[in-house]
Order: structure tokens, then sequence, then C-alpha cells
């Protein structure tokens, strides 16, 4: 009895401890998703009374001519660029800072600084640098003799790669380095020693050995960046292009934020918003899923 009773009172002490991350979630997490559903499902412009119409939302959003598909292409291209490049840089980065230099912390810390910056402080300083005029990337250029500098921002053709390169500047590339940094620490050094016995070389090691070693890590990054990704685009993109040139950069996150706070579509902004949930639920699992090929735990 006396067992029972302690089992009894350690989970009940797990639970209390539990308990502020389960408020919160209802508070925060939970209780918007419910709310932003139920909203989805009416007409409000913030001023009255919502309205219920049913799905009337989702079906003017998926009917023909509707700007949503277009929207979500241009949204899982950042996507797709954002992760990838930021994925290749905080890993890049992590292995630099595993050579044995001098000053090794103040590379960590230079390199950490993108973590700890508001992105949207980040996107206007970026802003300000590619400003075609008075912008010092242009005045760099011109000074090596380019006399067409781009523009950089509202140029069709540059917006992407310019989008690519700030996404290595975003939060999450510091934050991605220094779990790749810690999780390089941990591989086994007697695999080395194998592959150096073999007469491998640094490419094949990192192949071979670390790649493996890391992949539980590199699977847990790719998840985290794919949904900040999602989430937080509208801070990169908004600060930056507001979505243009046209609607070339026009992402899910900036079209809620139109729907909600410029036409006061409240019911047409939620509907987004639950769909980009869902987006971002089955890219997650469908991550997840392609793992249990790719990723050893061993």
């Amino acid at each position: 009895m006396k067992k029972n009773f302690s089992d009894w009172k350690d989970t009940l002490i797990a639970y209390g401890f539990l308990t502020p991350w389960f408020i919160g979630f209802i508070l925060f997490t939970g209780g918007p998703i419910i709310a932003s559903f139920i909203l989805s499902l009416t007409r409000w412009d913030l001023f009255g009374s919502p309205d219920f119409i049913g799905f009337e939302n989702y079906r003017s959003l998926f009917a023909e001519g509707s700007q949503f598909f277009s929207t979500l292409r241009v949204t899982l291209l950042y996507t797709f660029i954002s992760v990838i490049v930021s994925i290749v840089a905080s890993l890049l980065l992590a292995v630099l800072l595993n050579f044995k230099l001098k000053f090794m912390g103040v590379f960590r810390f230079c390199y950490f600084i993108p973590a700890v910056m508001p992105s949207v402080a980040m996107a206007a300083v970026f802003r300000l640098m590619l400003n075609q005029e008075m912008g010092i990337v242009n005045y760099f250029l011109s000074s090596l003799g380019v006399s067409n500098a781009p523009n950089w921002l509202n140029d069709l053709f540059w917006i992407w790669p310019t989008l690519a390169i700030i996404s290595i500047f975003t939060y999450s590339t510091g934050q991605m380095m220094m779990i790749f940094n810690s999780a390089l620490k941990e591989v086994p050094q007697h695999l080395y020693e194998a592959c150096d016995l073999e007469g491998a070389n640094f490419f094949q090691r990192f192949i071979h050995v670390t790649l493996p070693s890391i992949s539980p890590i590199i699977l847990f990054n790719t998840v985290v960046a794919t949904v900040n990704s999602f989430n937080t685009s509208f801070s990169i993109i908004y600060p930056l292009t507001g979505g243009g040139p046209g609607s070339e950069t026009t992402v899910l996150s900036l079209s809620i934020y139109e729907y909600a706070f410029r036409l006061f579509d409240m019911g047409r902004a939620s509907a987004l918003a639950v769909i980009l949930f869902v987006i971002v639920a089955v890219v997650a699992a469908i991550q997840f899923r392609i793992s249990k090929d790719t990723v050893t735990y061993d």
C-alpha cells in the first residue's frame, strides 16, 4: 500500500510540474487553434457579430481563379529554399566550429548573433543594405565598376536568390548551428579512427560517418526549420518586399495578414490559418515518414 501511495505521489508531482505547460498550451496554442477554426466558418469584419456561413470561406479560397494556389506555390517554394539553405549553412558552420583554431569562441559568438536578433530588425537592415540607390551592396558593386547594379528586392530574377542568402541569417541558423555543433562532438571517435586506417579522406568521412551519426539531429533541425519557415516567413518577407514584386513573394502568412487587417475579413483569414496549420502538420508527418528509412538511431 505504501508503495502504491508513493507511485501516486510521484505521478501527482510530475503532473504538477507539467501543469503550467498544459495551461499555456490550452490558452496560447490549443485555444487559438479551435477559435480560428470556428471563425473560419463565419463572416466577420471585426465590427459586427460573426455570421455563420459554414465552409463558404474554404470554397471561395479553392474556387477557380482564386489566388490561393499561387500563394501556396510561393509558400512551398520559399519554405523549400529557406530550409535547405539554413540547414546546409548551419551544418557547415558547425563543422567549421569543430576545427581546433584560435579565437573559436569569437567565431561562435559571431555566427550565433542572428539567433538573438529580431527577424524584423534583420529584415530592415537588409532592406537598407540592398536598396538600389543608397544601399551599401550596390555602392560596393559600383566601386568595382558595375554600372547597372540589380534592384535586388524588386527584380523577378534576383528576388529569390536574395531571399535564399538572407535565409542564412535567420535566427534558426544560429540555433541549429549550436545543436549540430553539440551533435558533432558526440560522434564516436573510433569510427573516424577506422576511416583513417582505411585511408578515407575528409569528404568520405563526412558522408559515411558524420552524416549517418547525426541523422536524428538533421531530422530534428529539418522539422523545426520547416515549421519556423512556414510560421515566421511573414516577419522576413513583409519588411523586405511586402509580397512583391507584384505577388511574387506573397506567402500564406502574408495573405492571412492582408485578409485580417487590411480587408477585415477575419473569416477568410482564419480559414487560411487553418489551412496553413494543416499543411505544416502534413509536411512534418511526411518528413517523419521519410526519416524511417533514412535516419539511423544506433
